[in-house]
């Protein structure tokens, strides 16, 4: 059973059908025309009368359904419950595996201040912070005094952006610090925070670990996550340009002892920053699959959902043929998420039906999605993600170049009728990054294409200048694509 909905939900499914494994979905009442529905063996409904996030949030529905029905393990895919120690521990009582870390390890790995400590027993190098959560604006000052800014408040209990906070001086430090606590406790229901010293313009690069119950844990190396709008993470690439080899044995090894340390088991990601002298910094541990797990799946030709299930089932890597000696790079892969944000309204998400859609496809290109089909509801009340774009080449330039041509033959129409949207940098894109836009021509009646692309994977025919013309696609998309 997948605890979860969308493309995850079918990601999984897929994997469980490779595997002769039957499968149940669970889905909301707002959810009864969803895909990932159609996509099981099985579908039961859960959370009656609740809030639409309320009820893939519903641990007893989720638990009754799963004891019901005689399911075997649950797959938490990513968000909601993904990362709660009390819904691992609640599968573990019920006698249903969960296919993830042990719910100690989830704990752990959810608490930042806690992850920091171990990562620190590691001899893992973290940026300088807190020892645990500040209990009052007077901690923060202290703090400021010691290393100046800017710094960064962070919730201490959850991540995805949500209740981080920058501060540039001590005028901005109790506007910051109420706002970073209330946003806490709204998202994550606990307002704690910790401090760090804010590393300006980092790459951020994050390495993909697998670990079984018998002691192996193995890297299958990096991803470079660097391009971001509001903290939340756009377009995501295997393995990270011009990345010192050095550098990268440094990152991989950590990540490994790190893992080693917690006893880490089944499929999870070690966060670091990376700043502009080549010193990297550990931030955090996702003790699950990430939405960008397809890049490394591209790149290393290792099914990671395939190998979770396995792992759960208390098969160890070597059974399994993973040695990190068999463990290789191949080519280049990107993800760009495209989704139904509207650019003229700060990329708000937009709802409604979808009445024509056509992808993008061809050689080098893979497709993951769940709602991106004509006559398909967006609906308001779930992530404005429609599907995922993966292309892989044989290096980087290569594979932008055929994202590029898969972007331009996309067709969306009925989300939003007409927008405009100006090359360049989206609404509240980070800073640090070299970037090139690529726009395709807008006008009545025509929504708009953004496209943004680490400069480095641009091949140069591609990029725009004063001289240069824009290149000549008919794109109808609405309201956004979005890399």
């Amino acid at each position: 059973m997948v605890a979860n909905r969308g493309e995850i939900a079918i990601r999984v499914f897929r994997a469980c059908t490779e595997l002769g494994i039957r499968t149940v979905a669970i889905y909301s009442e707002q959810d009864t025309g969803q895909m990932h529905r159609q996509k099981a063996d099985e579908a039961y409904l859960i959370g009656r009368g609740l809030a639409p996030v309320q009820a893939y949030l519903h641990i007893p529905d989720i638990i009754k359904v799963a004891k019901e029905n005689n399911v075997d393990a649950v797959h938490p895919g990513y968000g909601f419950l993904s990362e709660r120690a009390d819904f691992a521990q609640a599968c573990q009582d019920a006698g249903v595996r969960f296919i993830g870390p042990s719910p100690e390890v989830v704990r752990k790995m959810g608490d930042k201040v806690e992850a920091r400590a171990i990562a620190i027993a590691a001899g893992v190098p973290v940026v300088p912070g807190t020892d645990a959560p500040i209990t009052s604006l007077h901690e923060a000052h202290e703090f400021s005094n010691t290393y100046g800014f800017p710094i960064i408040f962070k919730a201490a209990y959850g991540g995805g952006g949500r209740g981080m906070r920058v501060v540039h001086s001590y005028e901005e430090l109790e506007e910051n610090y109420t706002r970073a606590y209330s946003e806490a406790l709204a998202a994550f229901g606990n307002g704690a925070l910790f401090v760090e010293k804010f590393i300006e313009k980092p790459r951020h690069i994050e390495v993909q670990i697998l670990g079984d119950q018998y002691g192996n844990i193995l890297h299958l190396y990096e991803r470079d996550c660097s391009i971001q709008r509001r903290h939340q993470k756009v377009v995501e690439i295997a393995p990270a340009a011009h990345l010192d080899p050095q550098l990268r044995t440094r990152l991989t090894s950590d990540s490994v002892k790190l893992a080693k340390q917690v006893g880490y088991e089944n499929a999870g990601t070690v966060e670091f920053l990376v700043d502009r002298h080549g010193k990297h910094y550990f931030i955090e541990v996702n003790s699950r699959l990430q939405v960008e797990h397809t890049v490394t799946e591209e790149i290393t030709d290792v099914d990671l959902v395939h190998a979770q299930i396995h792992v759960a089932e208390g098969r160890s890597l070597p059974d399994l043929g993973l040695r990190q000696e068999n463990i290789r790079i191949n080519g280049c892969a990107i993800q760009c998420r495209v989704t139904t944000e509207d650019p003229a309204r700060s990329f708000q998400p937009d709802t409604g039906r979808i009445e024509v859609f056509r992808s993008g496809e061809g050689m080098g290109i893979r497709l993951d999605n769940a709602s991106a089909f004509q006559g398909a509801i967006i609906s308001p009340h779930y992530d404005s993600l429609l599907v995922k774009v993966i292309a892989h080449g044989k290096d980087h330039p290569t594979a932008a170049t055929k994202m590029s041509r898969a972007l331009a033959e996309f067709r969306v129409r009925g989300v939003k009728a007409r927008h405009q949207a100006q090359p360049g940098r989206p609404h509240g894109q980070e800073a640090g990054r070299p970037e090139a836009a690529l726009a395709a021509p807008t006008g009545p009646g025509s929504p708009s294409l953004v496209c943004v692309l680490p400069l480095a994977c641009v091949p140069s025919s591609r990029l725009g200048g004063p001289s240069q013309t824009r290149p000549e696609t008919s794109i109808e998309v609405s309201p956004t694509i979005l890399l």
